[in-house]
């Protein structure tokens, strides 16, 4: 589950832009989440067909498949066209659980999808990390049981101010991350793991180094890229180089080329 959580997070950071309020995305926002989770893969990604209860409830939602479609899609349209990130992100919050469009993993879908509201406007991301599971669980079956927002919406607001105070120590702390290091985080790490297991040393590698650089890094970024790689390589030693996905034996066998 936290595996499925850290792809879907990331899932939703890479193309932020072309992700959209939209049936597909949040299908596939499902798909990462409920990744080996579903006893029946065939659950993945796909609307319900089969009928649902809520634990504590006397909600059922529907289990007219064609009606269950319809709501979804009805409910991606509208969000879409909610132009306040946070009206946007509490609509997605609320009504993606009072649905139950899919068989299970549907509150998580629901958290993670509130978040593109706020990626979209640069805006602090959505955190339940700190709020008591009772809290959480009592005020969805607050609606559940009489339509009534108030409940969702003092959870969603204390979340998110919790979330931001969280936020704004970390930036404090941390400062702003490099963009362009994050731009081509995956490619670089790709580079230097590359470098190393196919036991490539330093000094050959400006001779080869276009045939090193990926074809996702744009003619205008491979100089800067270039200067990254290098700096990544030389700072490399036996106490980072896992975050490269380099094993113990991978790197021992390139640092002895070095000396």
């Amino acid at each position: 589950m936290i595996f499925n959580y850290k792809q879907a997070t990331e899932y939703l950071l890479e193309v932020p832009s072309a992700l959209k309020i939209h049936p597909t995305s949040i299908k596939n926002l499902h798909a990462v989440l409920a990744e080996n989770l579903l006893a029946n893969p065939r659950f993945i990604s796909a609307l319900r067909t089969q009928p649902v209860e809520i634990t504590g409830s006397t909600y059922i939602p529907t289990a007219i498949h064609q009606k269950i479609e319809e709501f979804f899609n009805i409910l991606c349209k509208e969000a879409s066209e909610i132009l306040d990130p946070f009206e946007k992100s509490f609509f997605l919050f609320l009504h993606l659980p009072y649905l139950q469009p899919f068989q299970d993993v549907n509150k998580r879908v629901a958290r993670l999808a509130a978040n593109i509201p706020f990626i979209h406007s640069n805006l602090c991301p959505l955190s339940f990390i700190d709020l008591p599971i009772r809290d959480y669980t009592y005020s969805l079956l607050s609606y559940y049981e009489t339509t009534n927002v108030i409940l969702p919406k003092e959870i969603f607001y204390w979340a998110y101010i919790r979330s931001a105070k969280q936020y704004q120590v970390i930036h404090q702390t941390l400062g702003d991350p490099d963009p362009f290091r994050l731009k081509y985080r995956e490619e670089l790490k790709t580079v230097v793991r590359q470098v190393v297991t196919s036991q490539m040393p330093l000094s050959t590698i400006e001779k080869s180094i276009d045939n090193l650089i990926p074809n996702s890094v744009s003619h205008e970024d491979q100089k800067v890229f270039t200067e990254y790689l290098m700096t990544e390589l030389r700072a490399l030693h036996e106490g980072n180089y896992a975050r490269f996905r380099i094993r113990p034996s991978e790197f021992d066998a390139w640092e002895k080329l070095l000396n």
